[in-house]
């Protein structure tokens, strides 16, 4: 005789993780969506290339780590192919260098080295200001229709205290587009959809596109990705699964980070990372395990393989200032921390100095700011103690 009761699968705990999970996979949409489509609406890159890039590299991610650790897009590099109209050839050849180059660092040692000089001060100061770059590129996002971009930021922050947070995201993307469908007035309508369905082609950088890209484009994003797509993430991936802390280290994220530039690059993927601000926020929303990172990841292989003017179309109706509003909310998320408050005086002093370097020159410039103020600490504590 059965007892009548609900079986454990089909409990309502089960039911929420999942929604937690599906809600935190699409979470980082403020950061990737943007960028992916500038590249593929404005510079013509092959969609199929870029989508199948992201969608492997989120699947094998999901399947090695078991967390949900994110991938998106190098942010300095998309962002200057996108504004100086560079050609798809230097994108493939700065993601197959930044691979390289991180392959190096991790096996050589140095990452490890880098890693263990940066105490959770300069962490914080770094995260500080990335978190305060994103908030200030999602507040531009949102000014295309503030009253719908902040809107949608105060519900989303608003939606952490319910019992239902997880569905604020999607409902919220969903009323955009049901929305822009029946306004078609905002930016994101204006993008080419005939540019978006270009064919998938095949090609190889030239020896002026690897010099260029060099220069230009790795450079420039290489200490970006050291600091926040690297270091600041494993501290955070610990900090946040400190019983994975032994997988979720840096020299992995770097391992990872390098294989898919360097593999998938040539078959038209965008230069990929990891990112402390997307695990904020996907964290946020609910993702706690493998499941997240392997639904975004299906969901980019489904755009690959289905890639048509239907598909351009639907994304192109996500309005721009609610992309703002999920970009807004994921600097927050990593731009704040509790040692912000209940820090020691030096201690705030050092995620300061950190936070803005990094935002008046640049993020190796912030990083060797703070750990030579972390030195300075150390060696005066020696000298005190004899």
């Amino acid at each position: 005789m059965t007892s009548g009761k609900i079986p454990q699968t089909v409990s309502h705990p089960s039911f929420n993780r999942l929604l937690g999970e599906t809600s935190g996979a699409f979470a980082d949409l403020g950061t990737f969506l943007p960028l992916v489509l500038g590249l593929i609406a404005l510079n013509q890159f092959s969609p199929q290339g870029i989508f199948l890039g992201f969608g492997l590299f989120a699947i094998l991610s999901a399947l090695f780590y078991r967390r949900p650790i994110p991938v998106q897009p190098m942010k300095v590099i998309a962002a200057l192919v996108i504004a100086q109209g560079l050609t798809p050839g230097m994108l493939q050849a700065s993601a197959m260098l930044m691979g390289i180059i991180l392959l190096i660092l991790a096996f050589s040692g140095a990452i490890t080295w880098l890693a263990k000089q940066l105490s959770q001060a300069v962490s914080v100061g770094i995260q500080l200001a990335i978190g305060l770059q994103l908030m200030w590129m999602g507040t531009k996002m949102m000014s295309e229709f503030w009253l719908l971009g902040v809107g949608a930021f105060v519900l989303l922050f608003i939606s952490k205290f319910l019992p239902l947070r997880y569905l604020a995201m999607p409902l919220i993307i969903a009323a955009g587009m049901i929305w822009q469908a029946s306004t078609q007035t905002d930016l994101a309508t204006n993008l080419d959809i005939q540019a978006m369905t270009a064919p998938f082609q095949l090609a190889w950088p030239t020896s002026v596109e690897w010099t260029s890209a060099a220069l230009l484009l790795v450079l420039p994003q290489l200490a970006l990705t050291l600091t926040n797509a690297v270091i600041a993430t494993s501290v955070m991936a610990q900090e946040k699964f400190p019983e994975d802390a032994a997988k979720l280290t840096p020299k992995n994220f770097a391992i990872s980070s390098g294989l898919a530039n360097l593999l998938l690059a040539p078959f038209g993927a965008s230069a990929m990372c990891h990112g402390a601000g997307g695990l904020a926020v996907q964290y946020h929303f609910g993702a706690r395990t493998y499941l997240a990172p392997l639904i975004f990841g299906s969901t980019c292989l489904v755009f690959a393989l289905c890639w048509g003017s239907h598909i351009a179309w639907l994304l192109s109706l996500i309005p721009m200032a609610i992309l703002g509003s999920l970009l807004t909310t994921a600097g927050l998320q990593l731009a704040w921390s509790k040692r912000l408050i209940d820090g020691k005086p030096f201690c705030i002093f050092v995620i300061l100095s950190t936070a803005v370097t990094c935002l008046a020159i640049n993020a190796a410039a912030g990083l060797a700011v703070g750990i030579i103020l972390e030195q300075g600490r150390r060696t005066w504590a020696m000298l005190a103690m004899r």
